[in-house]
């Protein structure tokens, strides 16, 4: 039944959205042993050339719509580094989660490297995913156990040799902020969190969720209180919200 539901939310909406590979389809394929985990769905049409029961003969399909969703599962095989990683079915890996992680790593080259490293037991890359704005202490747990587990990693391989995630729209690398880790603290009073961070990211900055010596500029806002007190002691650049929408304007 889990295999089943991580299959089914894999090929929903916000993950890979296959056109004609709903629920009752999963259900069926799965039980006649076609799809047992999803890098199955990417061999589909290479099983059906060589089987015996073609799918266009089975019942409820035909030439076209077999041949409809051999083509919605190809349009698939590039996809948003963001929606590989939400459809992988993490524990606690939300859309959002999966879209900070795809903008942090920012490859999936990157992003694989970071989490075997992870699930080896690599402290600073441990580190460094917990440091990721909006990566809290259950995700960072929750991804270590997914890549520990050596049956995912197959799974997750097999889906490599099939799947092309595209790296998340390549920031503005000419800002003054390119390339820096930036941490907020405090309340901002002409932008919202959200925004503040996603312009960041705009501009080419990784936001950071703690000061650390790999944080380049804390924007402190009103009733800053222990990320700024590291700041200082780490002798990062501090500057308020003037300061900082002057420099990315």
């Amino acid at each position: 039944a889990q295999a089943v539901e991580r299959l089914k939310h894999f090929v929903g909406r916000n993950a890979f959205d296959i056109d004609g590979l709903g629920d009752k389809q999963v259900d069926a394929f799965y039980r006649d042993g076609m799809i047992m985990n999803a890098a199955d769905i990417f061999t589909l049409r290479e099983q059906d050339q060589r089987s015996l029961k073609r799918l266009k003969d089975r019942e409820g399909w035909g030439t076209t719509s077999a041949a409809k969703l051999f083509d919605a599962i190809d349009e698939r095989r590039s996809i948003d580094l963001y929606r590989f990683i939400f459809g992988l079915g993490i524990r606690h890996v939300g859309e959002q989660t999966a879209k900070d992680l795809a903008r942090s790593y920012g490859s999936i080259e990157e992003f694989t490297d970071g989490m075997e490293k992870i699930a080896a037991g690599d402290e600073e890359a441990f580190a460094d995913l917990l440091n990721i704005d909006g990566i809290g202490a259950t995700v960072a747990a929750a991804l270590k156990e997914f890549f520990a587990e050596e049956r995912n990693l197959e799974v997750y391989k097999a889906l490599l040799r099939q799947v092309t995630p595209i790296a998340p729209q390549a920031a503005d690398t000419s800002s003054p902020v390119a390339g820096k880790t930036v941490v907020f603290t405090g309340s901002l009073e002409q932008m919202t969190r959200d925004e503040s961070k996603a312009m960041a990211e705009r501009l080419g900055a990784k936001v950071a969720g703690s000061v650390s010596k790999k944080t380049d500029l804390l924007v402190a806002g009103p009733g800053a209180g222990s990320k700024l007190k590291k700041a200082q002691e780490l002798g990062v650049e501090i500057m308020d919200e003037e300061a900082w929408l002057k420099l990315t304007h």
